[in-house]
């Protein structure tokens, strides 16, 4: 299998089956491609031979092309069933899917405003965008307290117990309340913390600080990060 997937410091939907599968020992090829939306770039025109979307990531197995994250996460799930990608207990397994599906259909304002980014710590953003949007400030809520509830209802350490989809799904989010700074319970501190200690979570945060590959030319930190 091969997984192409985007710039490892801002590709927020890469990251959720790259940590999954490596996470859960998933065997698979990476191909990486350089971030970039004009119709002449590599980017383009790889992924125009590989699948219609267009879109990192895409996952092909045999030569057939899986893409989007949800229906990746789905395909894995089904052909390695032992390793129990979703929660094994019916109602748990479907409420992280509500989960998953929550998260990728929503949190726009979130998404916009709090762009993963993980060679980047910029607290400063964190607490003005809180402050001054309301929508992200909501979107930031709603998760805090959607984390709260599965470990109450679980316990942790993850959301559901043990890793699943549901883990790789938000580990994004997790990454951006690093970079913003943004303030959560202890307990979801800790539970951002488990998430960047995870062996694959630490080898793709390592990939990501050494690309140094900056999309944008005004990004603050860039010549104070940059080797």
């Amino acid at each position: 299998m091969q997984l192409y997937i985007g710039n490892k410091n801002y590709s927020s939907w890469s990251l959720r089956p790259w940590l999954l599968m490596t996470q859960s020992g998933i065997q698979f090829e990476e191909i990486k491609l350089r971030l970039s939306f004009t119709d002449e770039s590599d980017f383009k025109k790889t992924l125009a031979k590989i699948a219609p979307s267009g879109r990192v990531p895409v996952l092909v197995d045999e030569g057939f092309a899986v893409w989007d994250t949800l229906a990746i996460a789905e395909y894995l799930a089904e052909k390695y069933p032992s390793k129990n990608l979703w929660p094994v207990q019916p109602l748990a397994r479907a409420r992280a899917r509500s989960l998953c599906a929550e998260m990728h259909a929503g949190f726009g304002a979130l998404r916009n405003h709090f762009g993963m980014n993980i060679e980047a710590h910029l607290p400063e953003i964190g607490q003005r965008v809180l402050a001054e949007q309301p929508d992200a400030a909501r979107d930031f809520k709603r998760i805090v307290q959607m984390w709260e509830k599965q470990f109450d209802e679980h316990g942790g350490p993850f959301l559901f117990g043990s890793f699943s989809i549901a883990d790789a799904y938000y580990a994004p989010v997790c990454s951006r309340i690093a970079t913003y700074a943004l303030p959560v319970p202890q307990r979801i501190a800790a539970y951002v913390d488990r998430i960047h200690a995870l062996p694959a979570m630490q080898s793709w945060i390592r990939d990501a600080k050494a690309e140094h590959d900056f999309i944008a030319e005004d990004e603050p930190y860039r010549t104070s990060r940059a080797g």
